[in-house]
């Protein structure tokens, strides 16, 4: 068989004649070449290229579509799109070939014909390459492993821990509001397990393969929050990115959206919620594009949403909408008979030193405990317990550790021991403890802090640095 092999086809004689030329010149550095015409149909190929192939002596390939001898050349996307392909590796059997493809035009610049070149034994020149791409192909794998990690439940209804009446009955509304599909309202107030309880629905219901997105309305800025929910289409704005970014809405398509203190959703963006809802409908922001998505909607509050209505800062139609299926979320203090078992649970958590055996918290330490109303409920009571642990010369936790730990109620103010006539001590002393104070009614929470001590959060943060409480 030739080196050459060319069939009388409509390709013009002038562009295979250059095409031979330019691999005459090149014929040392590739190890064959292949011509396609317009249609992508082999009108030449080289004798080499042939023997790469293992192609059979009585085989004639002209004529054929490229594809019935290279079953990924990507020739016939080169003559159509008039572009390209410099550089790239394509599979052939349990083979990998090195391959640059180049569109023919005429004088008038449509594309005639395209020429492949192959370079085989020259792969190891492109090893660098190739294991930056595989570093990079493990990187991605790894990032997109966490993120589905991250959108994936954290806890069961198992985390919810408790044996009271109160609980087994919560816990049975729950498993009876996670086999529905409707919206779910969790109320209760902070710190009492309301994203909990929204993971362990998602986690119970026939999502639970989906995706579980949770955003806290209350840490998005109003300016963001419509690209944040809807997505953004490049150029949306000055200085978007130039490749869409999906919204939370897109991100938990066949899963279930978590909205934590809705509350605070502004009244801008209420209306266009409330239209997905309804509708099941997006449109990204810069984008005429609807796109239909699939969504299961948890919110939660810890604020009074009748009294928002009432105050017009909240949309009723809205409230109804996402308000189907109510869960109320008792406090702790409803369930005081728990804490043993809370307390148990929690200090599994807390680390210790190396050379400690597991805590142990003493009985007359759980009935102190169960003395207090814990405004801030489990997330009061493991700061709390953080405390103790930290201060506790032993792993066992006593009443005396406890009531050291204990956050300060009114009612209750601590001895303070200072000496009156140092005044600017006497202040920073006070001033410190009403910082701890603050911070143990809003169960660690720094926002809820400062609005207690009626300050802003950046003279509430300076006081935490001041004070070494950070």
């Amino acid at each position: 068989m030739p080196d050459t092999q060319l069939a009388n086809a409509n390709t013009p004689p002038a562009l295979v004649s250059a095409a031979m030329g330019a691999f005459d010149m090149l014929r040392e550095y590739f190890e064959g070449a292949i011509m396609v015409d317009a249609d992508a149909r082999i009108v030449w190929l080289d004798g080499r290229y042939r023997r790469l192939l293992k192609l059979d002596d009585d085989y004639d390939p002209v004529g054929r579509p490229v594809e019935d001898v290279l079953p990924h050349s990507q020739l016939r996307r080169v003559v159509k799109t008039g572009r390209p392909s410099l550089l790239d590796i394509m599979q052939f059997d349990d083979r990998q070939f090195v391959v640059c493809r180049i569109p023919l035009k005429d004088e008038a610049g449509a594309v005639k014909a395209a020429i492949g070149f192959v370079f085989y034994d020259n792969v190891d020149y492109l090893a660098p390459i190739l294991k930056k791409v595989e570093q990079l192909q493990k990187q991605l794998s790894r990032a997109q492993a966490a993120l589905t990690r991250e959108r994936q439940t954290k806890y069961s209804l198992a985390s919810f821990v408790g044996a009271s009446e109160v609980v087994q009955e919560l816990k049975s509304q729950i498993r009876r509001f996670a086999l529905r599909d409707g919206p779910t309202l969790l109320l209760g107030e902070t710190g009492t397990g309301k994203e909990l309880l929204a993971h362990a629905i998602h986690q119970a219901s026939d999502r639970a393969e989906g995706p579980f997105v949770a955003v806290n309305m209350a840490a998005i800025p109003e300016a963001l929050l419509e690209s944040e929910f809807f997505g953004v289409m490049p150029g949306a704005y000055t200085g978007a990115e130039k490749k869409p970014r999906p919204g939370k809405f897109e991100l938990a398509h066949g899963g279930t959206l978590f909205l934590d203190e809705i509350g605070d959703m502004p009244l801008s963006i209420q209306a266009k919620f409330l239209r997905v809802l309804q509708e099941g409908e997006i449109e990204a922001l810069g984008s005429n594009a609807v796109k239909k998505v699939d969504v299961r909607i948890i919110a939660a509050t810890s604020q009074d949403l009748e009294q928002l209505m009432a105050e017009r800062r909240f949309r009723s139609d809205l409230y109804y909408r996402i308000a189907v299926l109510t869960v109320n979320v008792p406090p702790l203090r409803e369930r005081r008979g728990d804490i043993g078992v809370i307390c148990e649970r929690l200090l599994e958590t807390i680390p210790r030193a190396e050379d400690m055996a597991d805590w142990v918290i003493r009985d007359d330490a759980v009935a102190l405990l169960r003395r207090h109303d814990w405004p801030g409920n489990v997330r009061e009571l493991r700061n709390t317990l953080e405390r103790a642990a930290a201060i506790a010369p032993t792993e066992v936790l006593s009443s005396e550790i406890i009531a050291r730990a204990m956050p300060r109620s009114p009612s209750h103010p601590p001895a303070s021991g200072i000496d009156p006539s140092d005044l600017a001590d006497t202040r920073a002393r006070a001033e410190r403890e009403a910082i701890i104070e603050a911070i143990g009614r809003a169960g660690g929470n720094k926002s809820d802090a400062a609005r207690l001590l009626g300050i802003s959060r950046s003279q509430f943060y300076e006081k935490l640095k001041r004070y070494d409480l950070s």
